[in-house]
């Protein structure tokens, strides 16, 4: 994939995913003509900031910005060509308790990303998804749903605009996702409690790089109307 003088965008760009993705893209893409990580938390960017500092990384910007905001990300699309669209409320437990929210982040968050997309002139974008909107059981897995069903039909609703709109589906992120069960877990194991419900439930799991790797094929295939999956690693919790 050549992305030589090419400008791309990660919504919730702060997220484990988002720093690696940026780790991954400057270390095989130096050429880029610009990454711009969005995030709406302040002191999140002023960290990932003195990680990448503009002396050494003269490609990387910062926008504050919640895809709430759909006048704010068609600001930020401003001669973007690639999105990859990270930002969400994950965790399960808080959509329960605070459904309005994890609606207006997981599912106005996509319509606002897709109609700023549409309205900037955006080559491709990218929405990261879950397992866990397979058949969901709960509202997290729902909202994501509803979110992977709006970007595929944003495929045929474009007229004759050329942007293409992929999703991305993983199991839970083993090696530092903010949103994943698998720290809960461990955390919970050194305590000699695990909170399961079935001796021999599984989960699906996925390394960090493995996620970054399914989003830049993503980016460099551009399928419409699919999703994209890989094949997990089912493991038990109790061995």
């Amino acid at each position: 994939m050549n992305l030589k003088d090419k400008t791309i965008l990660i919504t919730g760009g702060t997220g484990s995913l988002g720093k690696a993705l940026t780790s991954h893209i400057f270390k095989k893409y130096p050429d880029i003509k610009k990454l711009i990580i969005l995030s709406r938390d302040e002191q999140k960017q002023f960290v990932m900031a003195q990680e990448y500092p503009s002396d050494a990384y003269p490609q990387i910007r910062f926008f504050l910005g919640d895809v709430r905001d759909k006048e704010r990300m068609i600001r930020a699309f401003q001669g973007v060509d690639y999105v990859i669209h990270a930002a969400a409320m994950k965790h399960v437990h808080l959509a329960e308790y605070n459904p309005d929210e994890c609606i207006k982040t997981n599912i106005g968050g996509a319509q606002n990303v897709i109609h700023a997309a549409l309205e900037t002139g955006v080559q491709n974008v990218v929405a990261l998804s879950t397992d866990k909107a397979c058949a969901p059981i709960n509202l997290y897995g729902a909202t994501k749903l509803t979110s992977d069903k709006l970007f595929v039909a944003a495929n045929n609703v474009k007229g004759f605009n050329p942007i293409k709109f992929s999703v991305v589906r993983y199991g839970n992120v083993m090696g530092g996702s903010n949103g994943s069960v698998i720290p809960f877990f461990m955390n919970k194991r050194s305590e000699g409690k695990l909170p399961i419900t079935d001796l021999t439930m599984t989960r699906f799991n996925i390394s960090l790089q493995g996620g970054v790797d399914m989003v830049m094929h993503a980016m460099e295939h551009a399928w419409v109307e699919k999703f994209l999956y890989l094949k997990f690693h089912l493991i038990k919790l109790l061995m």
